[in-house]
């Protein structure tokens, strides 16, 4: 049985309400295992032993969240060239317009030699003002649906060894 890692951090809800709904939507799958986890829980062993993953995070000032960043830098040097060519994908919830979080994860995936199997997905709330930005984060409907839809998919395709 093949198992997807949902990593992800969230500072007001956004991410986590992502990261959920791509698991419910991995859960759909009987033949694999879907773990969702939250950054400062993700090991290295629960990367090595994973066979895709998806990475959700929040940009702050621009720049993927500090504690999924920690996350990264834990785990990377003890998977380096073990997971070479599995698959991966991006979601970020921003508040403009997400590509700096996108960015660094992805030179981080390039650096693992992961493959993205499909294209980051960005949620922006629009939240400009600090009051805004600080406040908790409701993802509409039809954002939750597209991630739902990712988890279903990416599980799928695990469990048929597409990728």
């Amino acid at each position: 049985m093949k198992t997807l890692l949902i990593t992800y951090h969230s500072i007001t809800g956004g991410s986590k309400a992502m990261a959920q709904a791509v698991a419910e939507g991995a859960g759909t799958e009987p033949n694999t295992r879907t773990l969702l986890l939250h950054a400062s829980d993700t090991s290295a062993e629960h990367v090595l032993n994973a066979h895709g993953y998806v990475f959700i995070a929040p940009e702050t000032l621009g720049s993927m969240a500090g504690l999924m960043k920690d996350f990264f830098d834990r785990t990377y040097y003890a998977a380096l060239d073990q997971i070479n060519g599995r698959p991966y994908t991006v979601l970020v919830c921003a508040g403009s317009d997400g590509q700096g979080a996108v960015k660094q994860i992805q030179r981080i995936a390039t650096g693992w030699r992961l493959t993205e199997m499909a294209p980051p997905h960005i949620v922006c709330t629009h939240a400009q003002t600090p009051e805004q930005i600080l406040a908790s984060k409701t993802i509409n409907q039809a954002d939750l649906q597209r991630c739902h839809e990712l988890g279903a998919a990416f599980a799928s395709g695990l469990a048929m060894g597409l990728f």
